[in-house]
Order: structure tokens, then sequence, then C-alpha cells
């Protein structure tokens, strides 16, 4: 994949110019962007997933929630579905796409839809009889047709994007100094312990402008497993466990559950897979031939959805973002840019 990816060089000079001129047409306002009367907050990244959007969505949904009337917006990646559609009791994982659907069954009293045209769906949004007071645009950096009045970019911290290149060879989706559009940067799956000289050096390497704020934030698991039954974590340390994984970059669980002391055998699937009747007949396979009494299959939050109706002994777990330093400060934004 490696050399694949480097002999494939050509057509990443060749998408940097593509994308860099649709950039250059909308800085000129050559190109369209609409603004709303609806504050927008845009959560996105440069790079192709495995950032932790969903859960710095998450966050600002329990921020916000309790004095603002929130409306999560997505295109609902590999839906099997086209054109706006909102959720509701009927709604699942496939219509509106996994990431939404967690979304809907997770907060109550929020409203969750889903649109490739971002434009169209903040519009119909708008036109609800009850609409929303803010609107949360997931995965919507380089969707320029909306002008938000807020957009934070997430890099990880293990691939921070000034360290990466150009699809296909690398994983951005633009050139880097797109991340110039953001009032927000925020490094996201940082060790717990991070250091201050590591929080600077990281500093200097993306040089933020004096009109953008960095912050760190961490991975936070949950300690109480969810699912057919509830476990503490702890009490893995004495079961067999199957990972069934379907996610971007479970590198960070993996590390987690190898730091509890917790031996596990992994499946790891694409991100947002959808999985067929097979896949389920392999994971059953593997499972039953586990040699013991005490055994279960964890999973992501992201990849439950999608597949709790298939499988019994399912368990998942549960992550949010944790801020390393400066939740007072981000909070403060958030809310005096909504106010």
């Amino acid at each position: 994949m490696n050399f694949l990816r480097q002999i494939a060089y050509p057509l990443s000079v060749l998408y940097g110019i593509i994308t860099s001129f649709r950039n250059f047409l909308y800085n000129k306002h050559i190109f369209k962007s609409t603004a709303f009367k609806t504050p927008v907050i845009v959560v996105g990244n440069l790079s192709v997933g495995g950032t932790g959007k969903t859960p710095q969505i998450e966050y600002l949904i329990r921020l916000l929630k309790n004095e603002y009337k929130i409306a999560v917006l997505s295109r609902g990646y590999k839906r099997k579905s086209k054109g706006f559609i909102i959720a509701d009791k009927n709604t699942t994982a496939e219509i509106i796409g996994d990431e939404p659907y967690q979304y809907y069954k997770k907060f109550e009293d929020i409203i969750v839809a889903v649109d490739v045209n971002r434009t169209n769906g903040i519009h119909l949004l708008e036109e609800l009889e009850n609409p929303p007071d803010i609107i949360l645009l997931d995965d919507a950096f380089q969707h320029r047709k909306v002008k938000a009045g807020l957009n934070i970019l997430l890099t990880s911290y293990n691939n921070l994007y000034v360290d990466d290149m150009l699809l296909p060879t690398g994983n951005l989706r633009e050139k880097i100094n797109g991340a110039k559009r953001a009032q927000i940067i925020m490094v996201t799956k940082c060790p717990s312990d991070i250091s201050k000289k590591e929080q600077l050096n990281i500093t200097k390497k993306l040089n933020p402008t004096n009109q953008q704020t960095l912050f760190f934030t961490t991975i936070e698991y949950n300690n109480k497993l969810k699912g057919f039954s509830t476990f503490n974590l702890d009490e893995l340390k004495n079961v067999e466990l199957l990972l069934i994984t379907g996610i971007a970059n479970p590198t960070p669980l993996i590390d987690y559950l190898g730091s509890k002391k917790i031996k596990f055998k992994h499946l790891k699937y694409p991100d947002h897979y959808h999985f067929k009747n097979k896949d389920i007949e392999v994971i059953n396979e593997m499972f039953h031939a586990i040699q013991s009494n005490k055994k279960i299959i964890l999973t992501t939050e992201k990849d439950y959805v999608r597949i709790f109706a298939e499988l019994r002994n399912l368990v998942f777990i549960e992550i949010k973002t944790k801020f390393v330093n400066g939740s007072i400060d981000f909070d403060k934004i958030i809310k005096n840019y909504v106010e």
C-alpha cells in the first residue's frame, strides 16, 4: 500500500492543484458561500477520518443542549438513502448513517438530519415549524458552499496535518494552508499525560495565527460497558474478549485495552463498514471457537449501532472528548459565538 501511494504522487500534485483552485474561487467570492441567520458551527478536519469528530460533536451537544435547541446536520456517509432526511422513530443506521443514528439514539430533544447538500439541509431546518437555535455541521470543513460562523478543525496527535500529504499519497483532502479558515484548532487523541513541553512543540509545528486558538484533548473511556448486559471495564480481565472495529483508527482503543491488561482477539474492518451476513458468520464462528464460559464481543459505540441486531453477547464502550487543559476557555468561545 505504501508503495502504491508513493507512485501515486503525481496524482497528489494534480489533486492539490484542483483543490487549491477551488479554494481560490471561494476566497475570491467567485464561487458563492451562503451565510445563515442560525449560528452554524462546523466540526471537521483536513484528513480523511480518524480525528475524533463524533465525540467532539457530542461534547458540543452536551455543552449547549440545556440552553438551546440543537440540530446536527451530516451528509450521512455510506447511508442507503438520498436527499434530506430528519431522524425519527422509524430511522435506522442504514437510512441516515451510523454517526447520525448514534446522535439520535443518544440525545433526546435534538434534531438529527442528513443531506449531502448542506446548504439545502440548513435551509430546510430553518423552515421547520420549530427550527433549531444552533446547527452543528458534522464533517463539513471542505463544504465551502456554507459560510459557517465558527470552524473547529481537528487533527490527530499521532498524525498531525502538517506531517501528512495530499490524497492519494497521503490522507489530506486539501493543502495544509486550508487550516487558516479555522477559528479553533484541536489536537485530539493526545496522551492524557502530554507534557507542557510537547504541547509547545506541537504548537510551533502547527503555527496557528493570532486569530486562532489551539486546544489539546484526549479520549476518555467510560468504565461501564453497555449492550446485552452491563460490565465494568475491570471485569474484562477475567473474560475472553473478541474485539470488533469498523472505525478509521482503532489504535487508541487497542492501546487502552492493553494498558488495562485486557487480552483480546481483534477483527478489524474498514471505517463505516456495512457488515454483511458472511461477516456476521465469521464473527460468530470466531466467538464460538473461544474455549471459555466467560466471553463477550466488544465493539465501539459507532459500530454497535450497525450490528447490535445481528449479534448476541455484544457490548460497546463509550468515549468522550476530555480537554487536557483550557476547557473553560473553549466553552466560553462557543457560548460567546452562539450568544
